[in-house]
């Protein structure tokens, strides 16, 4: 390795390859190696030649945290000397004595522009892109607000589901920046999902879920961060998935598995009380998992639960929609159930775990009524069941926290009104 003294001190002295021509402009590298032993110089030499060859390849195939090194130093640069940043597009905008001034700033000892004055006082460097690991970040960065609304369960859920698409993709297609991401790369993603449908390891419904989670990602970014990108998110579910829907139970198999006999004896107290409480609220199974005591109202006239949101605390908790809010009077099994557990539920609290345990538990006793079946199905049974009952469609939207799809009028009747309903389906 080519090292020369200059006065006390050893330095390197080596003709940049032409292969580099494009990220550095210099002919030659001239650097301190900050010693006065040859022997030192000598080693230190071949560690400093292998940084730069990786810093300019690292610069050649785009890397984008050595870009942003640059462009943050840029306009770092900028600030230091009294002056805005600004792309060298609108540089060009500004009055002519202040682009003067900009270039003189610009010039070095030799009479030409220097690399890093340019580009910090003529915007002389591209903004740097967003990969898709970076544009991750930013959207839980933006989501912070939300999350604080959120239980610690609930944001692991969601998170997860976030990482899991972006992961997804970068699997398929690489990390590639969001400034760069096209059309050709969005189809060769829906083709590996495609595949993988064929495959049998996942549905469509499953699939088109992926990428529409995809898609929130990239769109907020580029909504909040002004990117003004015309991103190629569109039309690229699969058609067929909505004709997928889970199955409900029937009546008969729910009396004679869930509530009558020994079936559930062999499942934990707290699994078996969700399950029969779900049976006559249609609750989500999170929904049930997370009620405290003062959402279960036993005391009162007409006993019911609430479903509601939980700001401030260590209890916080979101719910799904601005729908799901609602309180159900309670009938029934359900009834008992919630007799039995006054203070809501521990074991499964902000836990997942629940539908897992009880799915097993049907299954390995051959209880489960089809294959198909699963516990949110219990949601679908109380939906057929007041259906079958004549129940009016506005007070089955509201018992399912689904959003009405017309304006709403009133209340939608009081608490003794909608518990006289369910008594109609209780089981």
């Amino acid at each position: 390795m080519p090292v020369y003294l200059r006065g006390s001190t050893y330095h390197l002295k080596r003709r940049v390859p032409t292969r580099y021509a494009k990220v550095e402009r210099r002919q030659f590298v001239y650097m301190s190696l900050k010693t006065d032993s040859l022997t030192v110089a000598q080693r230190k030499a071949e560690d400093v030649w292998d940084q730069l060859l990786a810093q300019w390849e690292a610069l050649l195939k785009g890397d984008t945290n050595l870009a942003k090194v640059r462009y943050e130093a840029a306009q770092d640069l900028a600030k230091a000397r009294q002056l805005r940043f600004m792309p060298a597009e609108e540089v060009a905008k500004l009055p002519l004595p202040e682009i003067v001034e900009r270039v003189e700033m610009s010039v070095g000892p030799d009479g030409k522009i220097n690399d890093q004055k340019g580009e910090a006082f003529l915007g002389a460097i591209e903004k740097p892109g967003l990969t898709m690991t970076e544009c991750l970040e930013i959207f839980f960065e933006l989501d912070k607000e939300e999350a604080a609304r959120r239980s610690p369960n609930q944001n692991r859920v969601r998170a997860n589901n976030f990482k899991r698409a972006i992961r997804n993709f970068i699997t398929v297609v690489g990390d590639v920046e969001i400034q760069q991401l096209s059309r050709d790369h969005m189809m060769e993603l829906r083709e590996s999902f495609w595949l993988r449908v064929q495959a049998g390891e996942v549905s469509l419904t499953t699939a088109n879920k992926e990428m529409k989670v995809f898609g929130t990602v990239l769109r907020r970014v580029n909504e909040m961060t002004m990117l003004g990108l015309d991103l190629p998110l569109k039309k690229l579910a699969f058609r067929g998935a909505e004709e997928t829907t889970r199955k409900p139970f029937s009546t008969t198999w729910i009396k004679r598995t869930l509530i009558d006999g020994d079936h559930l004896d062999g499942l934990n107290a707290e699994a078996r009380a969700i399950v029969r409480l779900i049976i006559n609220t249609g609750l989500r199974p999170s929904e049930a998992c997370g009620l405290l005591e003062d959402e279960i109202c036993l005391a009162s006239p007409i006993p019911h639960i609430e479903i509601k949101p939980r700001e401030g605390g260590d209890r916080v908790r979101a719910v799904k929609t601005r729908s799901a809010r609602r309180t159900l009077p309670l009938v029934g099994v359900s009834l008992a159930a919630a007799r039995e557990f006054p203070k809501g539920f521990p074991r499964y609290y902000d836990k997942p775990g629940l539908s897992a345990t009880v799915n097993k538990y049907l299954r390995e006793r051959g209880l489960m009524e089809t294959p198909e079946h699963s516990l949110y199905c219990l949601r679908h049974s109380f939906e057929d069941r007041m259906l079958m009952e004549g129940i009016d469609e506005r007070l089955r939207r509201d018992f399912l926290g689904h959003r009405l799809d017309r304006e709403r009028y009133g209340s939608g009747g009081d608490l003794d009104f909608r518990q006289r309903e369910l008594k109609k389906i209780a089981l």
